[in-house]
């Protein structure tokens, strides 16, 4: 145990140390200004316009932005529906996988598109390596598509007055080229190196100690591996995901991914602070988002070393922790922070099952996506932390007699009301998703495999994975039937766009508004004080919303095994 938990410090110092740079870097790029990498992707992405016709110089404003990356989205998911539908016939299909029926390839093409990657099928037996192939170019365009929005968020807050907002395409091209890329190439030789496979032969073979020829599947897991974690996307190439042992083969490449899903999210706070030259309210930000993210993970990791109460009792060994569903080569320490980094930053790859998770280290999980708001995904983090910043700024106006502003910009009604529907729209969908599905059991029978407590958890984890955009589920909920395809894949559409579209559409808003210069009457944005502001607002938000269904759920389970 000692040792797994010098391995994930040790990571998360790591990631944090490197993620400096790293936003400096980023911010260069969304900037224009010089970087090392300008030689190699400057042709690349000429040849890509040229090829498009697309002027990356035009400037747009968030309207244009918005409607560029929805039609864009929408041309993917027509490409997916296609793709999976017909991938029986299609090439690329050594092992004969056939095409998936509507309402699965309908939540599957949705899940991608929007970076959330909710898998209702069994990886590696329900795609062809040309619906993988697809599904990885989701994984980088989609991130993409969240950085970008993140990026125009970047340029709003940055000007005086403007609607002039960079071009949508250049930022989304830049982001997948010169940012995700070159990430996704380390973590892949990382991994391949140690194992993963990485080939486009069927199935291979080996005989086991029975004597029995066990068919096992290949393909290209290294690439895609890489970019599903780095983009924060977090759908598994296998069924098991990053617990089958050739997606994660061992210690090594199981920090190599923990820290591949940080990187970004941690580094574009820090590139927040650089592109507009106001790093004291990045660290603010850092701050606050490090302090949710420690006190959902401490006592996950507390709860699942001191192992399972009912085993202790019956006289049995439990010092290895809560075992059920984890991989003894990865341990219960690692599992564990493993679990609240992948919801935290909305990334929801596994690397245990969390329906096996002590109840309230599944509360925890639940706790880390329905905040929504300590680091984030790729791009999307800084846009969800953004809808909070506002309300607390408006809250401290208020409570002070100021007039709301922010970077030197009015908060007013318009604003307000935006983001209030954004901070709303989250938990109406969770609680109104899971209340459907606990009202009408009839059109759930047969898909929950644990009765009572468990089962609420379930049916309230699948609807706050698709509402934050995470993907993981307690998968004792058979979810691949019309209704949890269909109504988790109308949450995934709007819980993905609207909280883009909202924080945009402020931002643009106020980079259209007059500039005011800060005075001694100015409330601070960058201060301790307000960092704390802004993490009472997520915390009341949150408790408010979720705390009733979570008592339903696994604050019930706790209580029922004692």
């Amino acid at each position: 145990m000692n040792t797994e938990l010098a391995g994930i410090i040790a990571v998360f110092i790591l990631t944090v140390a490197l993620a400096i740079p790293f936003g400096k870097y980023i911010a260069k790029v969304y900037s224009g200004d010089k970087t090392p990498l300008d030689p190699v992707f400057n042709p690349v992405e000429k040849l890509f316009f040229r090829i498009s016709g697309i002027n990356p110089h035009a400037p747009m404003n968030w309207k244009q932005h918005m409607a560029a990356l929805l039609t864009i989205n929408f041309v993917w998911f027509l490409l997916g529906m296609f793709v999976l539908m017909n991938q029986g016939w299609l090439p690329l299909n050594p092992d004969g996988n056939p095409g998936q029926s509507a309402d699965l390839a309908f939540n599957t093409s949705i899940s991608f598109v929007v970076n959330c990657n909710l898998q209702h099928y069994s990886g590696e037996s329900g795609l062809s390596y040309l619906s993988q192939l697809f599904l990885m170019f989701l994984h980088f365009v989609t991130a993409g598509t969240g950085m970008a929005a993140a990026a125009v968020l970047f340029m709003a807050l940055k000007e005086r007055t403007t609607d002039q907002l960079g071009n949508f395409y250049n930022f989304l091209l830049k982001s997948c080229t010169r940012i995700l890329f070159p990430v996704s190439v380390l973590i892949a030789m990382v991994l391949a190196f140690n194992g993963t496979p990485m080939t486009f032969e069927g199935k291979d073979t080996y005989i086991n100690m029975q004597g029995d020829t066990v068919g096992v599947s290949t393909g290209p897991v290294a690439a895609f591996v890489a970019i599903k974690h780095v983009g924060t996307n977090g759908g598994g190439f296998f069924g098991a995901n990053s617990a089958h042992p050739l997606e994660n083969p061992n210690y090594l490449t199981n920090m190599a991914e923990m820290f591949g899903q940080m990187i970004v999210p941690l580094a574009m706070v820090f590139a927040f602070g650089y592109f507009l030259l106001r790093k004291k309210m990045a660290r603010m930000i850092f701050g606050v988002m490090t302090i949710g993210f420690l006190v959902l993970t401490v006592p996950t990791v507390i709860w699942e070393n001191a192992g399972n109460p009912a085993i202790t009792a019956m006289g049995i060994d439990n010092s290895s922790g809560a075992m059920e569903g984890k991989e003894v080569r990865l341990g219960s320490t690692a599992s564990a922070f493993w679990s609240i980094a992948t919801t935290v930053i909305s990334t929801g790859s596994v690397n245990s099952m969390h329906d096996s998770f002590t109840p309230l280290s599944g509360m925890t999980q639940m706790l880390a996506m329905m905040t929504n708001a300590f680091y984030g995904g790729a791009g999307a983090g800084m846009l969800n932390i953004f809808i909070f910043i506002i309300l607390a700024v408006f809250i401290s106006g208020l409570m002070v007699g100021r007039t709301p502003e922010l970077l030197g910009k009015k908060i007013e009604g318009r604003e307000m009301k935006i983001a209030m529907v954004v901070a709303l729209l989250h938990p109406l969908l969770i609680l109104a998703g899971t209340a459907l599905a606990a009202a009408f059991p009839e059109i759930t029978a047969g898909t929950l495999n644990n009765p009572g407590f468990h089962g609420f958890s379930e049916m309230l984890y699948e609807y706050t994975s698709s509402s934050a955009n995470n993907g993981s589920g307690f998968e004792g909920l058979g979810d691949n039937n019309p209704w949890w395809n269909i109504s988790t894949g109308f949450v995934l559409i709007l819980s993905r766009y609207i909280p883009i579209i909202g924080p945009v559409a402020i931002a643009g808003l106020l980079a259209s508004k007059k500039f005011i210069p800060e005075s001694a009457g100015t409330l601070r944005t960058d201060s301790a004080t307000f960092g704390i502001m802004v993490l009472a607002v997520i915390v009341i938000i949150t408790a408010l919303s979720f705390f009733p269904a979570l008592t339903l759920g696994p604050i019930a389970e706790y209580f029922s095994l004692q």
